[in-house]
């Protein structure tokens, strides 16, 4: 299952999801986690995206395209995210997880990893088993 991560240093979780420049992407299994990409949304933040807010049609349709590229992911890991984002996410079938700002990736995986082998929620198990 593929997990992606809000980050500016590609170490940390640490970046809302609309003004995410770039997304850190793992491959996870119940006994394994390994780098696949970093996909690259801007350089430094998302400036399409926050500078279309409160722009209606505009500023979704960016939301959206963002949404639509990660949307091979089954997690994304933020430190914020809107309402409306967030819905995005969950339509496509992702779970959107905001962590505390300085959380690494490692740890995120780790955990993840844990919960997946003792007792992953239903959501969880789902996503899994796609």
């Amino acid at each position: 299952m593929k997990v992606a991560f809000a980050t500016t240093d590609e170490v940390t979780v640490n970046e809302h999801f609309g003004r995410a420049g770039k997304f850190a992407i793992y491959n996870l299994t119940e006994n394994e986690y390994s780098f696949i990409e970093i996909r690259v949304f801007a350089d430094g933040k998302d400036k399409e995206i926050e500078e279309t807010k409160g722009m209606g049609s505009i500023h979704d349709e960016k939301v959206e395209a963002k949404v639509d590229k990660l949307s091979d992911c089954k997690i994304v890991y933020i430190t914020e995210i809107g309402g409306p984002s967030a819905a995005r996410l969950i339509r496509k079938g992702m779970m959107p997880i905001k962590v505390k700002e300085g959380v690494t990736i490692e740890e995120s995986l780790i955990k993840l990893q844990e919960t997946i082998k003792l007792s992953p929620p239903p959501w969880l198990k789902k996503a899994i088993n796609k």
